[in-house]
């Protein structure tokens, strides 16, 4: 898919927000700047998150609350990861790895090749282009 401007990207991954299933695990893979954390974004508000997004990036992980569509009484976790930094996860490992567990979360993923082996055969895979135009191009696997 092609994406020319920020806003169609940021509508996509909010559109999809508001449709997925849990448990949900994204690999996100692309350039800095290529719109992962644009991406992150629009699916947090097509969750209902109502914290800013802020990209991983120094912090390793972020998360945020938002209410279950299917439950309003209760919620569910986005975890966003950047493990750029990370050669080895450390014990930012078992912190996934419990990520990965819980029954009520979405879970995304930056520069995941050290954890790879962690993720589930359910995840997919996102990755981000950039192409002329500041477009974008998004192919899920």
């Amino acid at each position: 898919m092609i994406f020319p401007t920020e806003h169609e990207l940021v509508t996509y991954a909010e559109n999809l927000g508001k449709t997925l299933s849990l448990p949900a695990v994204f690999e996100l893979i692309g350039d800095v700047g290529a719109g992962k954390t644009t991406f992150a974004r629009g699916l947090a508000k097509g969750l209902g998150v109502k914290t800013p997004i802020t990209s991983p990036s120094f912090s390793i992980s972020n998360r945020y609350i938002f209410p279950l569509k299917t439950q309003p009484d209760k919620t569910g976790l986005l975890i966003h990861y950047d493990f750029y930094r990370l050669d080895d996860p450390g014990l930012m490992q078992f912190e996934l790895e419990e990520a990965l567990s819980l029954p009520n979360s979405v879970v995304l993923i930056e520069w995941g090749a050290s954890v790879k082996k962690l993720l589930p055969a359910s995840s997919k895979t996102i990755t981000f282009r950039i192409l002329p135009n500041d477009a974008r191009q998004v192919e899920i696997s």
